[in-house]
């Protein structure tokens, strides 16, 4: 799958993926509307909203886009109907070709986590069948309590022929509190980073290995030394735009092959509508102004990569 990434990446020339992490605010009305008097104000309505959503997004971009990211904990939130919207954007999504990276940063040890990874990118033994949950191609895994919590989703994915993205550096404000921490004057960090390069090197592709790392946007010095760390290594780079991440600070997170990152936006592009820069697009046509989002974001790291 990691091949299959690459190459879509490289045809489409967009090392992008759209973040599909809908909150019901991001819904316009209409779209609420329409759901809300099919199913009432209910779980179910909600999860109508954002499946709705989901899927005019999906078909206003899907011809230029490699990948999505869809988060769960935005479909759990609206409990078991919350999930089944999950499953069928999932669904959508493979119908279109497009690469699914689920993330669910799950994060556990022996057969939960094994569990875990057979839920989400393997099959299920039930009875003398055999069924796939909800079937994505990558999916994002917490390494913090060792290879006991990732070698499980590794095992998994040589089976199916899928991946991984570990979380490495986050991009959220307060990462630094344990992933900057020193040991032995190594940030913890790095030390993950080089476990993840270890773990890459059990399952790999053409060039890169099917196990990814997460590095936050925010941080692009820290990034310009696990890109060293892990010359092999994809690395999934959440933090651009409206986190504060900035197209010319991501250089350093790809290779000179031009490959190496995929850059991660979900509100900037789903709720693009909303944003001054595409107030010319109504909320009934929210779909054409996350389209526009997509364009401008890969122009913008085109050219930021060009420099």
């Amino acid at each position: 799958m990691i091949n299959k990434l690459i190459d879509k990446i490289t045809n489409l020339q967009a090392p992008i993926v759209v973040g599909l992490d809908p909150m019901l605010a991001y819904v316009p009305e209409h779209i609420k509307k329409a759901a809300f008097e099919e199913y009432g104000e209910t779980l179910e309505g909600a999860a109508e909203a954002i499946w709705q959503f989901n899927k005019k997004i999906v078909d206003a971009t899907c011809d230029l886009i490699p990948a999505v990211k869809p988060q769960i904990a935005m479909y759990e939130q609206f409990g078991i109907p919350g999930l089944v919207a999950f499953k069928k954007t999932v669904d959508y999504c493979k119908e279109k070709d497009l690469v699914i990276i689920g993330d669910i940063k799950r994060g556990d040890i022996g057969s939960t986590s094994t569990a875990y990874a057979v839920g989400h990118v393997g099959k299920v033994q039930v009875g003398a069948n055999s069924f796939y949950g909800f079937d994505e191609d990558f999916v994002t895994v917490n390494p913090y309590l060792g290879t006991d919590g990732v070698k499980p989703f590794i095992d998994v994915c040589k089976e199916e022929n899928k991946g991984i993205f570990v979380l490495v550096k986050t991009s959220n404000p307060s990462s630094g509190e344990f992933q900057d921490q020193l040991v032995d004057g190594t940030p913890l960090y790095e030390l993950v980073g080089k476990k993840v390069a270890e773990w890459g090197e059990q399952h790999m592709g053409k060039g890169y290995s099917y196990v990814g790392a997460v590095v936050g946007a925010t941080y692009p010095e820290m990034g310009k030394v696990l890109r060293k760390i892990m010359p092999n290594t994809y690395i999934l780079v959440p933090g651009y735009g409206a986190q504060g991440g900035k197209a010319k600070d991501l250089v350093h997170y790809f290779n000179k092959d031009g490959l190496g990152a995929i850059v991660n936006s979900s509100r900037g592009i789903i709720a693009a509508y909303k944003q001054e820069a595409y107030a010319k697009f109504t909320p009934e046509h929210f779909e054409e102004a996350s389209r526009q989002a997509v364009i401008d974001m890969i122009e913008d790291i085109k050219g930021a990569l060009s420099e």
